[in-house]
């Protein structure tokens, strides 16, 4: 049963907050985080891509962007800039996009569900990447990015929750420059706090929807330090994430883009997809909304090919009840990208990106009329298909899922 407990955090001052958070450190290369923090001196991704504290002369990974993270976290702590809780508590934090609202608790989680399997994972990591949070955690002592985690929704969570946000007032409440909306309540009464802890550990199955590097990267920080303190009492046992109940989370389409058509022409390699699925022209389509050109349900794709738009439909032989080899992802990929087009390692392949939903099918079209040769819209992988493929001790397919908002990194600091 999951462990899923209050902690001290370290937050920004309320007067603060908004110029703070930041979207997380893995959405920018090095450019785009260097320009997001240009004249904003308070932004967290200065701490999250210390990087951008020097000249491109100096290496991401140079053993002075860590020190300069760490330097930079804790002055704004002793400055005032973040205030330390005097308690163990939950928070609430809400986030609201395009009028649509989902809300989660702020705790801890714990390493050793990690390594059990109660936390469950759908992703492989690339070590690369997980070495440079590695650092970053451990040499700031502290956890600055929360692992967004998904639970199956429960009745008296639900209603702290609703109970708190209807009679407190949030420590912050504004709108990013993207429009998301963010607000944050303190759950610090003791009864709430008990009954919150008492309900995770009645849950079985806890799920990583989103930042699976963060998560293995804070996970191994803490078996690093437990070789180091063989009692293992510690703030390093647990890790800072936010959990949403699984009927609030909205996955996003992610889609894809291919360089060419594997030297066919488009004649052909229309006739060839023909072969695959269910194909019918979308009737113009210059003249539908974006909502009416993607596919409105599991086993259709929406193609993008010279200058039209098609619907294509999966064969009924073709679908597999297979957690993982039944997810549209991997059926475009089997059917379609390897034997067709030639792609067999997605993740490697260069003749392939990926877009996520939050850029639009018109993203798709430009693309093809500057790079690509052909694009494909998909149906959104489903939270259930997500815990299928978890519960099965499987992996997803690289990039089957996009979540929206992104949770800001800044709000919450967990010292290890």
């Amino acid at each position: 049963m999951a462990v899923i407990r209050p902690f001290f955090s370290i937050r920004p001052s309320e007067e603060k907050a908004d110029k703070i958070a930041a979207l997380p450190y893995d959405v920018y290369n090095r450019e785009e985080a260097k320009a997001a923090v240009a004249n904003h001196p308070l932004s967290f991704l200065n701490i999250d891509r210390a990087e951008t504290q020097f000249d491109d002369t100096v290496d991401t990974y140079d053993e002075r962007v860590y020190q300069k993270a760490r330097d930079l976290l804790w002055d704004m702590v002793e400055k005032g800039d973040f205030i330390r809780e005097k308690k163990r508590c939950y928070y609430i934090y809400e986030l609201t996009m395009d009028g649509r609202t989902q809300t989660g608790i702020t705790a801890c989680a714990s390493i050793d569900d990690y390594a059990n399997g109660v936390i469950k994972k759908h992703e492989n990591t690339r070590a690369e990447k997980e070495a440079d949070r590695i650092h970053h955690v451990d040499t700031c002592n502290a956890q600055t990015g929360p692992i967004f985690l998904a639970y199956r929704s429960n009745k008296r969570i639900n209603e702290v929750v609703d109970r708190v946000k209807s009679s407190d007032t949030p420590v912050y409440d504004f709108v990013a420059d993207d429009g998301i909306r963010h607000c944050v309540w303190v759950i610090d009464k003791d009864a709430d706090i008990a009954v919150i802890e008492q309900e995770f550990s009645s849950i079985g199955e806890i799920y990583i929807a989103d930042g699976h590097h963060r998560a293995a990267s804070a996970v191994k920080v803490g078996f690093m330090r437990r070789e180091a303190n063989p009692d293992y009492t510690g703030e390093f046992n647990y890790f800072l994430s936010v959990l949403f109940p699984d009927d609030q989370l909205m996955i996003m389409d992610y889609n894809r883009a291919v360089k060419d058509l594997n030297g066919m022409s488009k004649e052909d390699f229309l006739a060839k997809v023909c072969e695959i699925f269910d194909v019918s022209e979308i009737e113009h389509a210059a003249d539908q909304s974006e909502e009416q050109l993607r596919p409105k349900q599991k086993g259709e794709y929406s193609m993008f090919l010279g200058e039209k738009w098609y619907l294509c439909r999966l064969k009924e032989a073709d679908k597999n009840p297979d957690p993982v080899k039944g997810l549209d992802v991997s059926l475009l990929q089997d059917l379609l990208l390897d034997p067709v087009l030639g792609i067999k390692d997605p993740k490697t392949d260069d003749r392939i990106d990926f877009i996520g939903g939050i850029r639009g099918l018109k993203e798709l079209e430009r693309r093809v009329h500057t790079d690509c040769a052909v694009a494909f819209a998909m149906y959104p992988t489903s939270i259930g298909e997500l815990f299928a493929v978890a519960d099965a001790g499987l992996l997803m397919p690289p990039k089957s899922t996009w979540f929206e908002p992104k949770l800001r990194s800044g709000l919450f600091i967990h010292e290890i």
